[in-house]
């Protein structure tokens, strides 16, 4: 089970702003909290997309991203569409405000890198600490 939250990029013109607000964030804690025996407040695994055309533009995102201590998953084409998506994902503890933060610094790295948009968040737990990380794949996972 895997709880996600996305939603419509902003024009580039406009001033970066979360496309999620606060209060969706935090509705979306407390349903965690209610739905799952997830430990919500402690290391979760943190899925992050972003879509684009131009999968090089994706790639330049992806580098940065895993310099800063993420793990690319995938940049794979969506199926029956002209477009790729990049998938990192990263071990965080968040809470509804960090995460809110979060999702402007990754709203402003899609501008950054003239992506097209982010595309919101995914959560689950943590793998264990001794499992091995799978490896990162440019197709589907």
């Amino acid at each position: 089970m895997a709880f996600t939250l996305g939603g419509a990029a902003a024009p580039a013109s406009a001033q970066i702003a979360p496309q999620i607000s606060l209060s969706q964030l935090q509705e979306m804690f407390d349903n965690m909290r209610a739905k799952t025996h997830w430990n919500i407040d402690g290391p979760m695994l943190w899925g992050y997309y972003f879509l684009d055309s131009d999968s090089a533009k994706l790639d330049a995102a992806a580098a940065e991203l895993t310099s800063q201590g993420y793990r690319l998953v995938a940049i794979q084409k969506v199926n029956g569409r002209v477009e790729y998506r990049l998938h990192v994902e990263k071990v965080e503890t968040h809470t509804p405000q960090t995460l809110y933060a979060r999702d402007i610094d990754l709203e402003g790295l899609a501008r950054k890198h003239g992506i097209r948009k982010y595309d919101g968040m995914d959560v689950g737990p943590a793998p264990a600490p001794d499992a091995p990380a799978p490896a990162a794949s440019a197709t589907a996972r």
